[in-house]
């Protein structure tokens, strides 16, 4: 049975793939991105995901996303208009799934302190550590490192990447390169990504009481779908008025998305995979919705992510990141000895300690820097 029969043309399929980087026989019941996508949920550092954070850090409260929840409604998000659109299900999946693998404890007050410990060692960037993820470090297999993922799949992962590093990464990274585009699976998990963390933070800011109704009402496009929901249902308040609210937001998002990109490849007239490649963007929203978009990220950004509660945390994440850093580049035989490198070199030792550190959950993170700084910690 074909299962990627009803795909449209120019749709990624299996079959038509750039394959592995180590061949390895098909399966008769999977397709090969349905594979990619099992191998990313029964990976290691799919797990860890679960205490990771995205705004709050994990032991702020049990209700807010971590950086799993996060991946799993960036799926379902994608896999809704992917269906919509004829594109690959799977794939899509799995590039929603292993996006955030290689993200630090911290979100991305640790992303940044640790890719400043990293400026003289070739920096850290966590697109290309989710790739390194799956390409090298979860050992899981006898015959290779990594996971041993599809190409597109791995594209999809690789969001965006400097054309220093996008050299050493061979086939993945030429399509920056060359100024190409990825498939429009990899495209349509961008967007979703963005579609999810925008409102589940305004869901998580509400919970948290760092944002407040009243702020949020100053943005049209919050205030608009409140006042929907109010009037399908007269009296409603609390958690269900929130809930009603973004889950309207959600929607109208998704359909903006779905209809401009529709409109997009009819016009662009692609037939296949190449046609993709060649074509400008196909996946986007409207420029009105993108326009709304922005001022709600802008909002977030203002209200939430520099409340001075949350700059109180990310100060702290920074610190123990840089203190982690620095312990173990003075000091590697602190490191266990996976992680030492025995012929001292500096720049192989600094991303051994930076992959440590990026795979460390919240929690870890803060129980390692006890056990090196505290002297009754063990």
């Amino acid at each position: 049975m074909d299962l990627e029969a009803y795909l449209a043309p120019h749709a990624a399929r299996s079959a038509v793939s750039r394959g592995r980087r180590f061949a390895e026989a098909p399966v008769s019941s999977r397709t090969e991105f349905q594979r990619d996508r099992d191998r990313i949920v029964h990976s290691t550092a799919f797990r860890r995901l679960e205490y990771k954070t995205q705004v709050f850090v994990n032991h702020e409260g049990d209700l807010f996303r971590t950086r799993l929840t996060h991946s799993i409604e960036v799926a379902q998000i994608a896999r809704s208009i992917a269906r919509n659109l004829r594109l690959n299900e799977d794939l899509v999946e799995a590039i929603s799934l292993a996006h955030d693998l290689g993200h630090t404890p911290f979100g991305h007050a640790g992303q940044d302190a640790l890719n400043a410990c990293m400026e003289h060692y070739g920096g850290f960037e966590h697109n290309l550590q989710s790739l390194r993820v799956v390409d090298k470090l979860e050992e899981r297999y006898g015959a290779f490192d990594g996971l041993n993922l599809m190409f597109e799949t791995r594209e999809g992962i690789l969001k965006h990447c400097s054309i220093p590093n996008a050299k050493l990464l061979g086939d993945v990274g030429q399509r920056f390169i060359d100024k190409k585009q990825p498939t429009l699976e990899a495209q349509l998990a961008n967007l979703a990504d963005e579609i999810a963390y925008n409102n589940h933070d305004i869901d998580d800011g509400l919970r948290s009481g760092l944002l407040s109704i009243e702020q949020l009402n100053e943005v049209d496009f919050f205030s608009r779908h409140r006042a929907e929901a109010e009037a399908a249902y007269p009296g409603i308040s609390g958690r269900r008025m929130i809930n009603e609210t973004v889950r309207r937001m959600i929607n109208t998002l998704v359909t903006d998305l779905i209809r401009t990109s529709e409109a997009k490849i009819r016009d662009a007239g692609v037939q296949s995979l190449e046609d993709v490649r060649n074509a400008p963007a196909l996946i986007s929203f409207s420029d009105a919705m993108r326009q709304e978009e922005n001022l709600l990220k802008r909002f977030l950004r203002e209200n939430l992510y520099r409340h001075y509660q949350v700059n109180r945390m990310t100060s702290k994440a920074r610190r123990i990141v840089r203190e982690l850093f620095d312990a173990f580049m003075a000091e590697p035989r602190l490191l266990a000895p996976d992680y030492q490198v025995a012929d001292g070199d500096t720049m192989r030792q600094a991303r051994k300690v930076a992959d440590y550190i990026a795979g460390m959950t919240d929690r870890y993170a803060m129980r390692e820097h006890r056990r090196l700084f505290l002297i009754d910690e063990i």
